[in-house]
């Protein structure tokens, strides 16, 4: 129907049709997928959930004398230092270190990212490996955003194409990524919006790729890579959705630019850190698949009903539930109606879709065409106990 760069020509030109996932479903409803195809140019899709694999590169500059830092904490939270001099990652679900004198116990490196993307000083503390070309062995400083070189956030796995359901039928509360889970099936956590979610909205991985330009925390990004447990092999629907935890995105963008709304780190009690993230992803309509994709619906999306409190890596489930059923608030397991709450805010999910739909009106985002696409034949490998 239309190509990337034609797209771009109208968004530059004030002539595109930008509209939201959600705009698009009901449109859908009311015309049919032919009709909103040949209309609509773009899709917006949005999350803001947790996304605990995530992490921002530092580039601090050189110190005089220099310095070859191999150990430092921002704030009280490790940064790995194991590679460039003064260059250092920080984990989002890295734990402040108790031994730091008035650091929360409760912080880790999603808050410092946090503060960091809101403009805040950060306390660093770092230790050198002394060599003839780096003699400097500490230094002890404080660092915003605009006092450092580089800041980026590089996140190895965002954007699960669906997740699971979390239940816990023990007899203890359990703590995990995903909340508390009260025992005897008393809730039930799901973190995963359903069908605003940008790869339940581009189930075959054709629209987005490596290279693919994102809205990530306020900026614009990419798409570097698969994300890490990329599983795109998941068992599917007849609609091409998966049935639980499948594909991934390794994404990339400018943390200078970002947003601290869309940017916040967390704490799961019993737990540890996590960083919350909002991600918007383009759809651009090239074909009436791409909207007939886009049209699915939450009751026709499901995710598996996992028990926690079975302590394996293969959990037992108490079957599929539609994302209908998840947010209405109540599901129904083994004949016992359970209370759900989702951990992804459903509103700002919309907010991101909204916030990226206004921004390409604008003009001020283009779209990119993918340099190549992502696998679709990348099997899951688990580890077990083996020998050499």
């Amino acid at each position: 129907m239309r190509s990337i760069a034609l797209i771009n020509e109208k968004i530059q030109a004030g002539r595109a049709v930008v509209l939201t996932v959600e705009e698009v479903k009901a449109r859908v409803q009311e015309q049919g997928v032919a009709a909103v195809a040949a209309a609509v140019d773009v899709v917006t899709t949005g999350t803001f959930e947790p996304m605990e694999s995530s992490g921002a590169i530092l580039n601090l500059g050189q110190t005089d004398p220099p310095i070859k830092i191999r150990q430092c904490w921002l704030d009280g939270v490790p940064a790995y230092a194991g590679f460039g001099a003064v260059d250092l990652y920080l984990g989002a679900s890295q734990m402040a270190e108790s031994e730091e004198e008035g650091v929360s116990r409760l912080r880790g490196g999603g808050h410092v990212i946090e503060d960091l993307v809101a403009g805040r000083s950060v306390a660093l503390r770092a230790i050198g490996q002394v060599t003839d070309c780096y003699p400097r062995s500490s230094f002890e400083t404080t660092i915003t955003r605009d006092r450092i070189n580089q800041f980026y956030l590089f996140n190895p796995r965002n954007l699960y194409q669906n997740f699971i359901v979390g239940v816990n039928g023990g007899e203890r509360p359990l703590y995990t990524y995903l909340g508390v889970l009260q025992p005897r099936l008393a809730n039930a956590v799901f973190s995963n919006p359903g069908s605003v979610s940008p790869l339940l909205n581009d189930p075959k991985l054709e629209a987005i790729g490596i290279g693919s330009r994102i809205w990530i925390g306020g900026a614009q990004g990419y798409v570097t890579w698969e994300g890490t447990q990329h599983f795109p092999l998941q068992k599917r629907l007849p609609n091409e959705t998966p049935v639980g935890p499948a594909a991934t995105l390794a994404l990339i963008g400018d943390a200078k630019q970002m947003k601290p709304r869309w940017v916040r780190g967390c704490y799961f009690k019993g737990y540890g850190a996590s960083m919350m993230l909002g991600v918007g992803v383009p759809i651009a309509v090239v074909s009436e698949e791409t909207i007939a994709y886009c049209s699915v619906l939450d009751k026709d999306l499901v995710a598996p009903i996992v028990d926690f409190s079975i302590p394996r890596r293969v959990r037992p489930t108490f079957g599929l539930v539609s994302y209908a059923q998840l947010k209405s608030g109540r599901v129904n397991i083994d004949g016992k109606s359970v209370r759900v709450a989702p951990l992804a805010s459903l509103y700002l999910s919309r907010q991101v879709a909204m916030e990226l739909q206004a921004e390409i009106r604008s003009g001020s985002f283009l779209l990119s065409e993918p340099v190549a696409r992502l696998p679709i034949d990348r099997a899951f490998i688990p580890q077990d106990m083996r020998g050499n």
